[in-house]
């Protein structure tokens, strides 16, 4: 099964330095049928202004992934970390039993994010943080694990919860295979391009909400960006 979520019919709201787009309810936007996706809260889509941010605030018992579209994002937090993530990598944050951080956007252009907050699995431990970069061209024509809760994953950044964030880029006319499970759901945006999954287009920023499919089928309409969570 496939729920098709446009780009248009998301909620969102424009502060002027940010402009957000919510796949799942958050902050002022409230749809009861868009709550969550199995352990997958939050997924927003944010363009952030140059010389602009997030000023420290907290966060606890959450897993937070942050995948940069565009630009770079300046990380820093109450334990010391401080770091850059730019275009096509990652971020993870394991929020845990508490942690505050900032987050700016210190370029000269726009910065556009993908912030995925996914349930852990236990509450509580140690809040951390890690950035790595996710080459492009490693990840032409098929998945590749950005982020994960499974110890096999060792080239992945680790995140405490039954789940994977995976990417891919496609050209035009590619197919790529994911093997999601009956049982299990995937939420599927692309960043750019569009895609067809059993005979349906999603285009770019639309988000599609897979369950019931043993493997999800990814055809590239257009050249594309695929970020993909497998979540329970």
């Amino acid at each position: 099964m496939i729920d098709l979520r446009p780009f248009a019919s998301l909620g969102g709201a424009n502060h002027g330095w940010l402009k957000a787009k919510h796949h799942f309810s958050f902050a002022d936007y409230y749809d009861p049928k868009r709550m969550n996706w199995g352990n997958l809260r939050v997924w927003n889509d944010d363009a952030i202004a140059p010389d602009t941010g997030f000023p420290p605030h907290p966060h606890r018992d959450m897993e937070i992934i942050t995948y940069v579209r565009e630009g770079a994002i300046t990380h820093e937090d109450n334990l010391g970390n401080k770091g850059r993530t730019e275009a096509g990598d990652v971020q993870v944050m394991s929020a845990g039993t508490g942690i505050a951080h900032s987050e700016y956007n210190l370029e000269e252009e726009t910065t556009k994010i993908f912030q995925i907050w996914i349930i852990p699995t236990e509450r509580g431990g140690a809040p951390s943080w890690g950035t790595k970069p996710f080459p492009k061209g490693e990840r032409s024509g098929q998945f590749v694990t950005l982020a994960s809760g499974y110890a096999e994953d060792t080239d992945a950044l680790p995140i405490r919860t039954d789940a994977r964030v995976v990417g891919a880029t496609l050209k035009a006319g590619e197919t790529a295979e994911y093997h999601l499970g009956a049982n299990r759901r995937a939420y599927l945006v692309p960043a750019v391009g569009a895609v067809e999954i059993a005979g349906q287009r999603v285009n770019a920023r639309d988000g599609a909400a897979i369950s019931e499919l043993e493997t999800v089928t990814i055809t590239a309409l257009e050249d594309s960006e695929i970020v993909l969570v497998d979540a329970a």
